[in-house]
């Protein structure tokens, strides 16, 4: 990943561990440090990526160890390590292109020569990999028109998502190939950019290997008007269900109205692409100490 990201120009980075917003994203929680001092541990590195890229960093990335409350299973850790990166000046398509060699280099390192194998099927990792809008998945393998998928999200979150992962992520699952879920509904848009022409939908992508999602990746929003009002919407949706409420990172917002360039970003799980790369069935096959060996 590394000699990659050197081919590519990009600068590898660090930042901090601990934060004081973790993010406010209503799905992510995180483990408080200092509850005096409200400081938490990363679920992600973005908004430290982010202040670089307004610094002059045009393009970087990092492999971090992130921490999220509540999340264990065969593809989660509350530990991990999260490959992100960002290129200023740049859109989804380049970054989808990174994340597709990432993926093939990945996987020709560990032995697989142009597929893997998991759960006894071959998956070819032929480039590009397909892309399909979520509008046009629900129409496909759920049977809701496009446009009514789209409405949906806003309307029904729970019957969106119930169909998402009733539906669609299984037919994506048994497809021979990965596949990159674009285009979501803008109430899923997070800290991305309403898409050009169509604000409907956001520019958000996911990548599908055999059913295992990888990675989100973003046009980024530069907005900090908008990037405020989001996330005191998202403060308020925290309080509603009950859930911790993190503070406003201000520094980052501070970022945005300096100014940070047009990016793309995209934050990928190692732990998960190495499992898939080895057949792993779990990603605590491939790590030295999972959760419950502590």
């Amino acid at each position: 990943m590394r000699a990659l990201f050197a081919e590519r120009g990009f600068l590898e980075v660090e930042t901090p561990s601990m934060v004081p917003s973790p993010g406010l994203d209503l799905h992510l929680d995180a483990f408080a440090v200092d509850a005096a001092r409200p400081t938490f541990l990363i679920t992600s590195p973005e908004y430290q990526m982010k202040r670089l890229l307004s610094g002059g960093v045009p393009r970087c990335f990092q492999l971090a160890r992130c921490f999220r409350r509540g999340e264990l299973g065969d593809r989660h850790n509350p530990e991990f390590t999260m490959l992100e990166w960002y290129r200023a000046f740049s859109g989804v398509d380049e970054v989808m292109s990174d994340t597709e060699a990432i993926v093939q280099r990945v996987a020709g390192a560990l032995g697989a020569d142009g597929a893997i194998s998991v759960s006894g099927k071959a998956v070819q990792l032929t480039l590009p990999f397909p892309r399909i809008s979520v509008g046009d998945a629900f129409a496909r393998w759920a049977g809701v028109p496009a446009d009514d998928a789209i409405a949906l999200a806003s309307s029904d979150e729970e019957r969106f998502f119930r169909l998402l992962v009733d539906a669609v992520e299984p037919a994506i699952a048994a497809l021979p190939h990965p596949v990159f879920l674009v285009d979501f509904p803008a109430p899923f848009a997070s800290l991305a950019r309403l898409k050009p022409g169509d604000p409907r939908v956001c520019e958000r992508f996911e990548l599908y290997v055999a059913g295992v999602e990888l990675c989100n990746g973003f046009g980024e929003l530069t907005d900090p008007v908008e990037q405020r009002a989001r996330l005191l919407a998202d403060q308020a949706a925290r309080a509603a269900r009950g859930k911790p409420v993190y503070p406003i990172d201000e520094r980052f917002l501070g970022a945005l109205e300096e100014g940070m360039p047009p990016a793309a970003g995209n934050a990928l799980g190692v732990d998960r692409l190495v499992a898939l790369c080895l057949g792993a069935a779990s990603i605590g096959d491939v790590l030295a100490f999972p959760h419950g060996w502590l």
